[in-house]
């Protein structure tokens, strides 16, 4: 049974520059082994009604870049994964880096680096992460919409979350 479950809030962003995504090779996280994702982390108490807070609080934390520096930043997924007696909830957004904005690629969390979109999948990077990348990679990025996914043994179901 699922007596115990608990709540893991997260956020992540993946920022696009012409033909590459930013990502972050994450070490030392309580959640996850080394591997590549976006810049993010954990809500804060009174962050919890409000991912873009939280994301852009934790990217400003881990490499000093701020909402500024950023157009058209948008919440396109959230995803659910039930892990370790934990629900895992993700919020993703997904943002293009102002022309002329500099990124520093030096973080405490680990090693920063702009990635080509057709390299992106290659790297190791969480389960969780990977199949909603996958998504994006192969019809996220062209549309506009938020989406849904749960997590399974075996990949992602996804639905278009719409407000009715």
């Amino acid at each position: 049974m699922h007596d115990e479950i608990n709540l893991r809030n997260m956020t992540g962003i993946y920022i696009s520059r012409g033909a590459e995504m930013l990502m972050l090779y994450r070490i030392g996280s309580r959640v996850v082994e080394p591997s590549w994702c976006g810049i993010g982390g954990h809500f804060e108490d009174h962050e919890l009604n409000n991912p873009r807070i939280c994301v852009l609080r934790e990217l400003e934390e881990e490499i000093g870049l701020k909402d500024g520096s950023l157009k058209n930043l948008h919440l396109r997924y959230v995803t659910l994964r039930l892990k370790n007696g934990e629900i895992r909830q993700n919020y993703y957004y997904f943002a293009d880096l102002k022309p002329d904005e500099e990124v520093t690629l030096i973080s405490e969390e680990g090693k920063v680096e702009w990635i080509p979109f057709d390299k992106v999948l290659d790297r190791k990077m969480p389960l969780t992460a990977k199949f909603m990348l996958e998504h994006y990679m192969s019809i996220g990025k062209f549309t506009e919409e938020l989406y849904s996914g749960i997590t399974t043994e075996t990949g992602m179901v996804f639905t278009e979350l719409k407000e009715f």
